[in-house]
């Protein structure tokens, strides 16, 4: 019974110790380089900018009326365009 619980539990420590290990040799992509222009309609100001979540949220004023672009973090490419205007 002792060597069936010290069995289980080096498995269990070799586990925990595989998944530290794994997680600090893989985390290397953290700090992202880029080097790149996105344009923005002429006349258009960025009021603000955020990133999380592998997107970047930027958000602009053209002519009085607010957008938020959303781009892809690591290849910049657009994924989404919300129009906020005043109703009528």
């Amino acid at each position: 019974m002792m060597i069936i619980s010290a069995l289980t539990t080096l498995i269990a420590i070799a586990a925990v110790v595989s998944v530290i290990g794994y997680r600090v040799f893989n985390s290397g992509s953290g700090g992202i380089a880029i080097d790149s222009i996105i344009t923005l309609p002429k006349g258009a100001r960025v009021v603000s900018a955020a990133a999380s979540a592998g997107r970047v949220a930027v958000l602009i004023d053209v002519g009085g009326t607010s957008e938020l672009l959303t781009f892809d973090i690591k290849t910049l490419k657009q994924t989404g365009r919300l129009r906020f205007a005043t109703e009528p």
